[in-house]
């Protein structure tokens, strides 16, 4: 029998308000440094999709989210061409309805910078998928794919 399909789940946060999308810069990680991408997270054994989300939030901005007030955006499934461990991930990207603290950097060991950017004036570094994300979601997409045409 073959072995059953195997993905890695990912939550994000859009964070948007007035136009602006909050963007967090990736430090001392090892993974996409110097890049912005969203709050976000794997997906954790146990804890919805949602959940996951929340938690998210808490950890990387300080900003507690109800569970009534996260709107699902859109999911991605996107391939990494990892080159000793090449594989699929699906995102589940969630955009709050509210919230009522103010985002602020609670991981500077991993964060170096936490900034509000127009919808329109993204960064020019920035970690591609989450880009792609972004552009999906102006768009109205509920699905996006990425890096497909990568797989080998």
């Amino acid at each position: 029998m073959a072995e059953r399909y195997k993905l890695i789940p990912e939550v994000f946060v859009f964070f948007v308000r007035e136009g602006k999308i909050l963007l967090s810069r990736r430090f001392q990680t090892g993974y996409e440094d110097g890049n912005y991408g969203l709050p976000a997270g794997h997906g954790e054994n146990g804890e919805t999709m949602r959940h996951g989300a929340i938690r998210e939030a808490l950890e990387e901005v300080g900003v507690a989210l109800a569970q009534e007030d996260m709107a699902f955006a859109l999911v991605q499934h996107r391939w990494c061409e990892e080159p000793d461990n090449p594989h699929a991930r699906v995102g589940f990207y969630f955009a709050p309805a509210k919230w009522s603290d103010e985002p602020r950097n609670t991981e500077p060991e991993k964060c170096d910078d936490l900034s509000w950017f127009p919808l329109d004036a993204l960064p020019d570094n920035m970690v591609p998928h989450v880009r792609a994300a972004i552009e999906s979601y102006k768009k109205g997409e509920r699905y996006a794919e990425f890096d497909w045409d990568k797989r080998k």
